[in-house]
């Protein structure tokens, strides 16, 4: 995979995915950007969010399972030196539907433990929690 970015002033960059899809990176205003767009850090969240959430979606239509709404929020805790890298990132899960408990938690795991390749790709510390039919929180074990 390739993807080559054009520098289009100050702090932002615009680029085309390998897909055909465009897309701007830009810094915050106290940093020299111009906040045209999202900043690389936002982004790379928005890739796990987006990574595992495709993961787990796959992973329940193929035990024959359909949420009626499925929300990932992502919250990220950064080095306060540089590089200011994500150390530890929490992934929350809610879910509403017809779906079985033991199968949410099992598809949850199998993205962060297995087929999420973003997660792999960080050198974060990743935890994750569920919450199912406006149930209480729960945390997962990801060992």
């Amino acid at each position: 995979m390739e993807l080559k970015m054009e520098w289009e002033g100050k702090r932002a960059f615009n680029g085309v995915t390998p897909s055909g899809y465009p897309f701007i990176t830009d810094g915050l205003p106290e940093f020299g950007g111009e906040g045209r767009g999202p900043t690389p850090m936002e982004m790379l969240l928005g890739t796990v969010i987006g990574c595992t959430g495709i993961d787990i979606i796959s992973i329940l239509e193929k035990m024959k399972l359909a949420p009626k709404a499925f929300h990932v929020q992502a919250k990220g805790d950064r080095s306060q030196s540089h590089p200011r890298r994500y150390k530890d990132i929490h992934l929350h899960y809610t879910v509403n539907g017809d779906i079985p408990e033991d199968k949410l938690y099992r598809a949850i795991e199998l993205s962060l433990n297995k087929y999420c390749s973003v997660v792999y790709s960080l050198n974060a510390e990743i935890t994750a929690s569920y919450s199912l039919n406006g149930g209480d929180q729960v945390t997962m074990d990801l060992d």
